[in-house]
């Protein structure tokens, strides 16, 4: 498969070696450049003339193999030099073209008026220390091209005719051909796929064309072929009387004369000597002529719709009813040969995967006679990730090797194990043979994600561009849709899976991932793979790991073997979200050195400044600084000519951009949102003519910055943009050449004024300016933001919007009046928020010759509307308002002086809000699909949850109640509680939250309403007295937390439900013990503790050994004792503990005098408001060997750290409110840094050691 990859490569080469840039710059430079370049391609299209027999001879030769490894490396350095001198000419260029600054002086005035070519006289050295070293470069590289090429005559390698991609009839002798006989004994999880495949198959529906085709679409391997043979063969199919069956395994270039010929075969049983198509499909037509027919067209790669019109040509003469089934991994296949649906095959269970590989491994051995363990099994289907082709692949492998071997087998990479005769290497070499050349580097880039690791399509594109992997396409597309083109591609083969947890992420299957590592060779280098003992490091051009909070320095310390890095990217893998921490060694002393940098990422680390070496990084297409603590970006930014993409979301301490960022003239991307404390754009934004994404475009004030009209000359930009600082804008002209009506690609739009109204704001203008902002008409978002003027223009609810989805309105507080919302066709999300003086919301918000209003809004949000009083939801003939036929979510909040009523008729509405509005009544009855409710602080509303009336009953698809405020709510059910009808309504009922209900004095003692409750949560009920027992019968409860409730005496006799994981308590005052048999809670991992001062016994049977985290302090002193002489170390699953206030007068962490002792397995450690406390224990925290994160607070007497230091797997340290160790902690000078100076990542109160700010 190599040749596949270099043969994409090199197209890139020649492409480059194309450039008349790169020929018109290196005339210029003496020693015969040009010459050796135009060897360069001659030499290289000698080389792509054997890449076909080089790749089938890799596989038995490995000196061949060595000689493609060389011919990557070869390609790799020598594009690298090819982009240093695109590098230096565009330097060189901009040296005389750079436009001015206001204010500039005299000599760029007369640079314009000197012709450019008179500079190239003057030679600066650095330019001639430039000359000199390509030259060098450029000779070394000619040198192995000639070796390379040498090489090539003694491995004996031939030239192949229509060399460039592998022939498909190689592909097709390697290729397993499929049969309708049936292979599989039994096959598993597939009878739900098989009735619904088997009921199209025989149905009656009518057809145009007499026959009607049913694709199956999926992955190599997920069982496309198994299941088209399982419906073949069934009964049923005989029943249906089919006159005619046929099966047929396509050749892969869709041979329309040799398929015509195999059906006929296959229909007649005779061969067939035919050689022209159109007597073959004579005969065909004949053969099928009157009858109903049964065909399967098996593992389809054509998407060429003329082909299959040929091919589908005879069968129109078939009976009515007839059918064929087409098996394809590409859904654009299955468009062009069906009905836009297709029958998208998913991956086996778990289960049933288990199932295949089970009846593969062990055939009719017995299973019980093996220890198989539940760890091994997770394992075997996790790499099988439900395709029944790899589970039975791998069943066989391992059922010829010990089982002793297995695991070791299991952590490996599948296809390196198998034999190059197994069925899966051609199965899945059939996927990446299809792709075309540019998709090839694509998907071998891939590799550089670990397994199961999820991507967003954002993500992929800027790797693949910043990367340079994809050019500019010749269809004359914008490279922003091409590559997005070339994503979906991906996705439409089956390559890229739609997440099962994310619909905006994809994912690799294993398998594929494997095949993506098996391309790419050894240019990616993951930090996974670092003790595989074979791996070397001399080749890897792409380098990836998975970001921890603190990443240490042995993380990174293979990379100093790295010599011609492309590719630094950190991927975050967890829900944490940064800062991160890195050694400040890697940041200045390792990066700066990798001078082929394309794709560098620091994104959520504590950087707080780049150095100046950063500039070296000349080639640097992708800089992603997101989430960092940066507050200004280097001068020498701006000499970073090739920079594409420039990632600074979140930066929020960004104060400003460089002032001659607009010399970065390749920049297409820009994005500093959450950048909140950027006042302006830089002089020169117009020359930034590249740009297609800005995610914010900030009006400043005066002529040192960029001001709105500046847009005009962005014509390009896509996606989302907002534009604040609007109030800077002094002449409503400036919005109107902005232009934003003819920025065709834009689809969400966000207009933003300051958020100070005073009297500086001027309403007449600010109306004008937003007028003269009308955008095109296939905007999707708009959102308006601290608007000034009394109204909205007509153009923000003009139904020509009729894309418009989502709309925001929110904080203009001088509006007094909606827009005819009504009327966006397409309007699904809508927000209006902070109108300080608007009073109603009458018929005009509908429009009044709108039938039906808001047909296609999902979500409503009113929030913050002070005056609001009257919703006019009633004016139609019957007396209710007809719109809102799709809303699922409600919400009213911060609207206090709103008593109207809500619209009475809301089929859809799933979540209801209500707080904060004190006047408002609600009723439930007319909500059938509510499931979740959330009431806080409505004075008027009724809250008891017995069916008093209709109105009152909640619905039984309720799923969460949130209960805030409720002054007179005193038992959650009234009435009669064992009542079915008064629990059935609740019965689905998971998440509880009763919070500053002051009369609450009980809970529901009957099971049946909360049987379904998962989360309970009590807060600030100060009357509530107990815990009812039946809480222990709650079978499905995971999470319970009760604060604030100083009545509180017990948890209920029989205590917690088995189930429970999480148990948090605080600020029970008189709850006067723990349940005594915690011990037995075997699912308990999480248990918090803080302020029960009345708790004066230990449980029997101790805490649970299984905890991994325990929080416990406050005023439990009796309980802590208790807990320390029980033995914290008995914990030995414990990763995570809090310390607070325990004890107030040891000298000592832990006490050495109550003989504390704690477990070895922590990762984190937080002790705080230990007053007396003088040193740590050397003895106990030399046994703290998995110690990562220590937090100390609050302990102003704790001079030191153990005297044989801290544990050397600690990465983090966090240290406030401790005076005298921070002195001795002083960077460089203290008596203690040398035991911190290593850690990546230390804060002392709340600061960055290493942030300037934090020296004194």
């Amino acid at each position: 498969m190599a040749e596949l990859l270099f043969s994409a490569f090199l197209d890139v080469l020649f492409d480059r070696l194309a450039s008349r840039d790169l020929f018109n710059f290196v005339r210029q430079i003496q020693g015969g450049v040009s010459s050796e370049l135009k060897n360069w391609e001659r030499k290289l299209k000698m080389i792509q003339a054997v890449l076909s027999d080089a790749e089938e001879k890799q596989l038995t030769d490995e000196s061949v193999k060595m000689w493609l490894d060389d011919l990557q490396d070869l390609a790799y350095d020598a594009e690298d030099i090819l982009d240093e001198f695109a590098t230096q000419a565009l330097e060189r260029k901009l040296m005389v073209e750079d436009p001015d600054q206001p204010g500039s002086s005299t000599d760029s005035k007369v640079r314009k008026m000197v012709p450019a070519a008179c500079f190239s006289c003057f030679m600066p050295i650095s330019t001639i220390k430039f000359n000199s070293s390509m030259r060098t470069k450029i000779k070394d590289i000619t040198s192995r091209m000639e070796d390379l090429c040498k090489q090539r005559i003694e491995l004996g390698l031939q030239l192949t005719p229509g060399a460039g991609g592998t022939s498909s009839a190689t592909a097709a002798q390697r290729r397993p051909h499929s049969s309708s006989v049936q292979t599989e004994r039994a096959v598993y999880g597939r009878d739900d796929d098989k009735a619904k495949i088997l009921a199209m198959v025989l149905s009656d529906e009518p057809s145009v064309a007499n026959f009607r085709v049913i694709p199956i679409v999926g992955m190599a391997g997920v069982g496309k072929t198994t299941l088209a043979r399982e419906v073949y063969n069934d009964r049923a199919v005989e029943v249906f009387k089919f006159d005619i069956k046929a099966w047929v395994c396509l050749s892969d270039n869709f041979d329309v004369l040799g398929i015509s010929r195999a059906l006929l075969e296959s229909i007649t049983c005779r061969p067939c000597e035919l050689k022209a198509l159109n007597d073959v499909q004579i005969e065909l037509k004949k053969a099928v002529n009157g009858k109903k027919f049964l065909l399967v067209l098996d593992d389809v790669w054509n998407e060429n719709y003329d082909s299959w019109a040929t091919l589908k040509a005879p069968f129109i003469a078939g009976a009515p009813n007839s059918k064929i089934i087409v098996t394809t991994r590409n859904s654009h296949v299955a468009s062009t040969m069906g009905p836009i649906q297709h029958y998208n095959l998913k991956a086996l269970s778990n289960e049933d995967c288990w199932s295949v590989f089970i009846m593969h491994a062990f055939d009719d051995r017995d299973i019980n006679a093996h220890q198989i363990s539940e760890l091994f099994r997770n394992k075997v289907v996790e790499k099988c990730g439900g395709l029944p082709l790899a589970a039975a692949i791998l069943g066989g492998l391992l059922r010829s090797r010990r089982q002793d071997a297995w695991d070791e087998l299991l952590n490996r990479n599948i296809l390196a194990n198998l034999p190059q005769q197994s069925d899966v290497h051609p199965v899945l070499r059939l996927s990446y043979h299809y792709l075309p050349s540019y998709l090839k580097r694509c998907f071998a880039y891939c590799a550089i994600f670990p397994k199961d690791y999820e991507f967003t399509e954002g993500e992929l594109v800027f790797l693949w561009m910043a990367e340079g992997i994809i050019q500019q396409s010749s269809k004359g597309k914008e490279l922003e849709d091409w590559v997005s083109e070339c994503f979906h591609d991906l996705v439409s083969r089956s390559i890229f899976q739609p997440s099962s947890s994310d619909n905006s992420k994809f994912v690799l299957h294993d398998l594929v991932h494997d095949l993506a590592q098996l391309v790419s060779g050894e240019i990616i280098f993951k930090l996974e793979e670092a003790n595989k003992p074979s791996r070397r490091f001399e080749r890897v051009r792409h380098y990836s790991y998975s970001q921890g909070w603190c990443d240490g320095k042995n993380k990174f310390d293979l990379l100093y073997e790295v010599q011609h890095l492309r590719t630094f990217l950190p991927l975050n893998r967890r829900f944490y979200v940064g800062p991160y921490y890195m050694p400040a060694a890697v940041l200045y002393d390792l990066l700066p050195k990798f001078k082929n940098l394309r794709v560098l990422s620091l994104e959520q680390y504590c950087v707080i400044e780049l150095p100046h070496s950063f500039a070296d990084l000349r080639l640097l297409r992708c800089l992603n600084l997101a989430g960092t603590s940066i507050k200004s970006l280097p001068k020498s930014t701006s000499s970073l000519l090739n920079l594409e993409i420039l990632i600074l979301k979140d930066c929020s301490r960004l104060i400003k951009l460089p002032a001659k960022m607009r010399k970065l003239i390749n920049l297409s991307h820009l994005d500093i949102e959450g950048a909140n404390l950027l006042q302006e754009m830089p002089w020169g934004m117009k020359e930034l003519k590249n740009l297609r994404k800005l995610s914010n475009f900030i009006v400043g004030k005066g002529g040192a910055a960029s001001g709105l009209k500046d847009l005009k000359n962005l014509k390009f930009l896509r996606g989302e943009l907002c534009i604040s600082g609007l109030e800077n804008v002094h002449d409503s002209q400036d919005a109107r050449e902005a232009m934003l009506c003819e920025k065709q690609n834009l689809k969400a739009l966000s207009l933003e004024w300051g958020s100070q109204f005073d009297n500086s704001r001027d309403e007449a203008l600010e109306e004008n300016v937003l007028d003269m902002l009308q955008t095109q008409k296939d905007l999707k978002e708009l959102a308006i933001r601290h608007y000034g003027g009394v109204r909205f223009p007509s153009w923000v609810a003009n139904p020509s919007f009729s894309t418009m989805e989502v709309l925001t309105l929110k904080n203009c507080e001088n509006c007094t009046s909606l827009p005819t919302l009504g009327l966006l066709s397409s309007l699904k999300h809508l927000v209006v928020n902070g109108l300080k003086k608007l009073k109603s919301i009458g018929v005009e918000f509908y429009g009044e010759s709108c039938s039906n209003p808001f047909q296609s809004l999902v979500t409503l949000c009113f929030e913050d509307l002070p005056e609001w009083e009257h919703w006019d939801t009633k004016f139609d003939k019957n007396g209710v308002v007809a719109g809102f036929s799709s809303l699922c979510e409600l919400s009213i909040v911060e609207c206090p002086k709103f008593s109207g009523k809500l619209p009475e008729c809301l089929p859809s509405l799933e979540k209801l809000v209500v707080s904060k509005c004190g006047e408002l009544v609600v009723s439930f009855s007319s909500f059938p699909k509510l499931c979740k409710l959330q009431i806080d602080g409505c004075k008027g509303l009724e809250c008891s949850m017995s069916p008093v009336d209709d109105k009152s009953k909640l619905s039984s698809s309720l799923k969460s109640l949130e209960i805030l405020d409720c002054e007179n709510l005193q038992h959650l059910v009234d009435g009669e509680e064992d009542d079915p009808s008064s629990s059935s309504s609740s019965g689905m009922l998971k998440c509880l939250k009763i919070i500053r209900c002051p009369e609450l004095t009980s809970l529901s003692s009957g099971i049946q309403l909360l049987e379904a409750l998962e989360y309970l949560d009590i807060d600030n009920c100060p009357k509530l007295g107990s815990i009812p027992d039946s809480l222990y019968n709650l079978d499905c409860l995971q999470r319970i937390e009760i604060s604030d409730c100083p009545s509180l005496v017990s948890l209920g006799e029989r205590g917690l439900p088995e189930s429970i994981l999480i148990v948090g308590i605080c600020r029970c005052e008189k709850l006067e013990a723990l349940p005594n048999d915690m011990h037995k809670l075997n699912s308990l991992r999480h248990l918090s503790i803080w302020d029960c001062p009345s708790i004066v016994s230990f449980p029997e049977g101790g805490f649970p050994t299984n905890l991994t985290s325990l929080f416990i302090g406050g005023d439990v002193k009796v309980l802590y004792k208790a807990l320390i002489q029980w033995g914290l170390h008995r914990l030995t699953s414990l990763r995570r503990l809090w310390i607070i206030e325990g004890c107030h007068e040891a000298k000592c962490f832990p006490d050495e005098e109550m003989g504390m002792m704690l477990p070895s397995s922590l990762t984190h450690l937080e002790f705080s408001g230990l007053s007396e406390l003088r040193y740590l224990s050397s003895m106990a925290f030399q046994s703290l060997t998995s110690l990562e994160h220590l937090e100390i607070y609050n302990c102003p007497n704790l001079t030191s750290f153990p005297e044989v230091g801290l544990p050397s797997s600690l990465l983090g340290l966090l240290i406030a409110g401790c005076p005298k160790l921070k002195k001795e902690c002083k960077r460089g000078k203290g008596k203690e840094w040398s035991k911190i100076a290593n850690i990546p990542m230390v804060l002392i109160d709340r600061k960055f050691i290493y942030d300037p700010d934090s020296e004194e």
